[in-house]
């Protein structure tokens, strides 16, 4: 079985339990585990996932993200085709709420042939990924 790709908006929402997405959020984790799934992410989402979660929550919740959380992704560090990749992708979409991180990471998973998000996020929907 394939892995599960976490977006910023799912590692924010297990954090926060008064966000929308956090009880399906909590769900998909336990889910992908339970399946022996592993979770991967980029190094962008993790750049943007700190900061909401800093800004937001604080210290103690990047903590919990960084310790608990994270240590159970295998993060893919952003080179320059993946980079150049996403970028081409962003600026052909042209849409003014569609972000960097997000084209990277639909690039990222179409190279790692990942099918399933944990993310709140319509993008991953939009573009043919399904949420766990």
């Amino acid at each position: 079985m394939s892995g599960v790709f976490v977006d910023s908006s799912g590692f924010y929402a297990i954090l926060d339990g008064t966000d929308p997405y956090h009880a399906a959020a909590l769900a998909a984790f336990r889910r992908a585990a339970a399946e022996g799934r592993p979770l991967h992410t980029t190094s962008y989402v993790v750049h943007e996932a700190w900061a909401l979660i800093q800004h937001r929550l604080g210290w103690q919740a990047v903590d919990a993200f960084v310790d608990r959380i994270l240590s159970q992704c295998k993060m893919e560090h952003v080179d320059q085709p993946l980079y150049a990749s996403g970028a081409a992708r962003c600026r052909q979409a042209r849409q003014r709420h569609l972000s960097l991180t997000d084209c990277v990471s639909f690039e990222y998973m179409k190279r790692a042939g990942l099918r399933d998000v944990i993310a709140s996020d319509p993008h991953f929907v939009r573009e043919g990924f399904a949420q766990l």
